[in-house]
């Protein structure tokens, strides 16, 4: 059975859109220059001393496509936990709490208002970025794939902190000691066939990590895992991510006072 939404959910995914828009400065330009200052460092200092792929791929073309997507992950996150936090702790979330929308219907507009924004920042940092090296994207579909359900699993995790987080420092902590060691040990800098065994084995445990890869693989063909794979793990994250989201918004876990 197809769920029914109404035109509620509407008002409230606007209301995340024109949020990060009207403050585009800092929520999409800061987040493109970083990137960009990423890229500048990390080619500048590896560009001659890092061989990815057996040589077929140079270190600034492959840093880019990881570029974009931590870009893109980072952002999906911080749009829908700051959003959360800022409504619970000013006192406004009992307004979008107030109305009929369903937790259906709450899910789907931080979560889309997310990945809007993380999709537009990828976009940012690929059109910036791609000046640096010559990029063919080889399976589009494939990127865009995994760009889309990346920036969705995080916009479910910045959904989730934002529900189990009371304080700007408890969702610092969130972000800090999970978010960011995950994005940064996901491959984003580095093969992971680079790596030791031991570290290689433990990449796998990594559900970015996954992400990253399938997300490359667009634009390469070449990946350190079968994209396929990739997307069955991700698909699996997201659903089970999904299905708690869902289950803390119907309980109104720490929502309602």
């Amino acid at each position: 059975m197809i769920p029914q939404f109404s035109s509620g959910w509407l008002a409230l995914l606007y209301k995340e859109l024109l949020r990060f828009w009207k403050v585009s400065f800092q929520t999409i330009l800061a987040p493109v220059l970083t990137a960009l200052l990423y890229l500048l460092i990390f080619s500048h200092v590896l560009e001659s001393r890092v061989s990815v792929f057996e040589g077929r791929v140079g270190y600034t073309a492959f840093l880019i496509p990881g570029l974009v997507m931590m870009s893109v992950l980072q952002n999906a996150f911080a749009n829908s936990s700051s959003s959360l936090i800022q409504s619970k702790i000013t006192g406004n979330l009992i307004f979008v709490l107030l109305t009929p929308l369903t937790p259906l219907e709450m899910f789907a507009a931080y979560v889309l208002g997310a990945m809007v924004r993380g999709i537009v920042v990828g976009l940012g940092v690929f059109l910036v970025t791609g000046w640096f090296a010559p990029l063919s994207i080889v399976h589009p579909l494939w990127a865009l794939l995994f760009a889309l359900i990346g920036s969705a699993i995080l916009g479910i995790l910045g959904l989730l902190a934002g529900i189990w987080a009371d304080k700007f420092d408890q969702l610092a902590a969130f972000q800090n000691f999970l978010i960011m060691p995950l994005t940064f040990l996901s491959g984003v800098f580095y093969s992971i066939h680079s790596l030791p065994p031991f570290w290689q084995a433990l990449s796998h445990f990594n559900p970015f990590f996954y992400m990253i890869d399938g997300f490359r693989y667009g634009f390469f063909g070449l990946s350190d895992i079968a994209p396929a794979t990739s997307f069955l793990v991700v698909a699996i994250f997201c659903l089970s991510l999904t299905a708690l989201a869902l289950a803390l918004l119907r309980r109104g876990y720490k929502l309602r006072g």
